[in-house]
């Protein structure tokens, strides 16, 4: 072999064949044919194909990450058949001109398959409705309700109407004392829309709470059109409307609500003066302490001083009054029924989480209130006031004159509430009508005060629905104001003089008959409330569903 054919280069299938100088156990024994090299790799794995079963068929595309997609295996010709009710689907059908507040109420109770398809009532201009400024609008109208003290329930009747009057179906709001949230989902395969909106702050005027409910009865109303642009011009006109009442209206009207209370209770033009000074000193400070930014407790606790301490200096110095109708008349002024009605009303359709919240929310108002008094009675106690617990107020023997001031504390009740001068009227004489109830049961007839306060309050709240239902309104401006006279007054003052006395379980029992009053009067209204419904023809499948929550087992 010549050293040109020695430098000539083999081929790997000729040296492994034939080359006698490869030795590895991995070479090709001679007389074996060497293994075409196919297209395929000699896989030596488990999970490879065996030999003759063919590669499985790719499966049909379907929508990537969709849990409601058809089976592979599914067959129409195969399904299972339909389940149906025994009685069959009800059929949902909702009065078109009752009011919007029980047919958007009796849809939010239902499941969401058996609501009704919305009829879209406001036609925008763009092909389809635009969801995020629908719901902007919609958490805008119901932060002002929730602000203005409206009940939970019906804040979400109105955000509820708002979304299905521009067309948005499967809407869920949700509603808690701070924070207002709203979710809209297409289709049960598209994303949820999620917006919310946090309540910071709150402000009593019925007048802005009266013109969004009408906003939203015009955007519920199939023969009303009104835009996306329309809608939000509208809503800034009821933010930037002025109070219908000048402060020192509001001052004045502080001071004759005390006036009155105090002669509710027995007191008389002297009483009437003292009471009324007091208030208008409270309410003035009170403004000054929300001018410098404290806390409402503070003003609360601030509130209650002047009215106290004119009772306790009326008795040192030995003027002929009746100093606890004094103090009892400026308590009036200052009991948060507005709010404790609120929570209470809330708990009982269901709403646990703002009821606790409106509830505690009393409770710190009460102690703001109850500081402010003790502290005064007791320096008042420490320089020799003599201020008898147990001498009751008289508030028997003057009907008319009770009824008179029961209606002129409704009325300037309603002032301090800002409402609209259309309803002031027909709340006054529901607060008239109240004590007329309450007193026509406790005196004439002798019943337990409680039991008298919840009828009263009762009727007060019956009446208030059926007048806001009949002028498509809240029913805050008609009820609100109206149970001014029934407020536990008397008990609060009477308890909290006796454990300024030292005489604690006077002062538990007295306190705890002031708590029971003020719960048959929330209790009263919303009962009250719920009786007018009885008369109230706004269609379902079968009514007005109650909130089934908690069962028992």
């Amino acid at each position: 072999m010549t050293e040109a054919e020695d430098h000539k280069p083999r081929s790997d299938e000729a040296r492994s064949s034939y080359d006698p100088e490869i030795t590895s156990e991995f070479a090709v024994p001679a007389g074996l044919a060497v293994p075409r090299a196919g297209g395929e790799s000699e896989t030596t794995s488990e999970f490879a194909v065996p030999r003759g079963l063919g590669a499985p068929q790719p499966p049909s595309p379907e929508p990537e990450g969709s849990a409601f997609s058809t089976p592979r295996t599914y067959s129409a010709a195969q399904a299972p058949p339909a389940f149906t009710p025994p009685t069959g689907i009800p059929t949902v059908s909702l009065v078109k001109d009752a009011p919007w507040q029980d047919r958007m109420r009796a849809m939010l109770r239902m499941p969401v398959a058996e609501r009704p398809a919305p009829e879209p009532v406001q036609k925008p201009e763009e092909e389809g409705p635009a969801v995020p400024r629908v719901l902007d609008l919609t958490l805008r109208i119901g932060e002002l309700l929730l602000a203005g003290g409206e009940n939970a329930e019906d804040v979400e009747a109105a955000m509820f109407a708002v979304c299905r009057s521009y067309g948005l179906d499967r809407c869920e709001p949700n509603v808690t004392f701070t924070l207002l949230s709203i979710s809209h989902q297409p289709s049960l395969v598209d994303d949820p829309v999620t917006a919310s909106r946090t309540v910071r702050r709150r402000g009593t005027d019925y007048t802005r709470l009266s013109a969004v409910f009408r906003l939203v009865d015009d955007l519920s109303d199939p023969e009303t059109h009104i835009s996306l642009e329309e809608a939000y011009r509208r809503l800034a006109e009821i933010r930037r409307n002025r109070h219908p009442y000048p402060g020192w209206a509001l001052t004045a009207a502080a001071g004759l609500l005390a006036g009155a209370a105090s002669l509710l209770v027995g007191g008389g033009p002297l009483v009437f003066v003292a009471a009324a000074v007091g208030a208008m000193l409270g309410d003035r400070l009170a403004w000054l302490c929300a001018g410098r930014g404290l806390p409402e407790f503070y003003q609360f606790t601030v509130a209650a001083m002047p009215p106290a301490a004119i009772g306790v200096a009326l008795t040192v110095t030995h003027v002929d009054v009746v100093a606890s109708a004094v103090i009892t008349g400026g308590l009036f002024a200052l009991l948060p029924g507005r709010a404790l009605v609120a929570g209470v009303q809330d708990g009982l359709t269901g709403f646990y989480i703002t009821a606790s919240a409106r509830l505690l929310e009393v409770m710190y108002f009460f102690v703001g209130i109850v500081t402010g008094v003790l502290v005064v009675l007791y320096f008042g106690v420490k320089v020799g006031a003599e201020l008898d617990p147990d001498a009751a107020v008289n508030m028997a023997g003057r009907p008319v004159l009770q009824i008179t001031a029961s209606m002129l504390l409704s009325l300037t009740f309603a002032v301090l509430l800002q409402q609209e001068r259309s309803t002031v009227l027909a709340v006054t004489l529901n607060g008239g009508v109240a004590w007329s109830v309450y007193g026509a049961m406790h005196y004439a007839g002798d019943i337990s005060p409680v039991a008298s306060t919840a009828v009263a309050a009762g009727l007060v709240g019956l009446f208030g629905q059926l007048l806001s239902r009949y002028r498509f309104a809240s029913a805050l401006p008609y009820t609100t104001a109206a149970i001014g006279p029934l407020l536990p007054g008397s008990a609060t003052y009477f308890g909290l003089l006796s454990m300024a006395q030292n005489h604690v379980d006077k002062g538990l029992v007295s306190l705890a008959k002031a708590a029971s009053l003020a719960m048959a009067i929330a209790i009263g209204v919303n009962l009250g409330a719920e009786i007018s419904r009885l008369f109230l023809r706004f269609g379902s499948a079968e009514g007005r569903r109650a909130a089934k929550r908690t069962r028992g087992f």
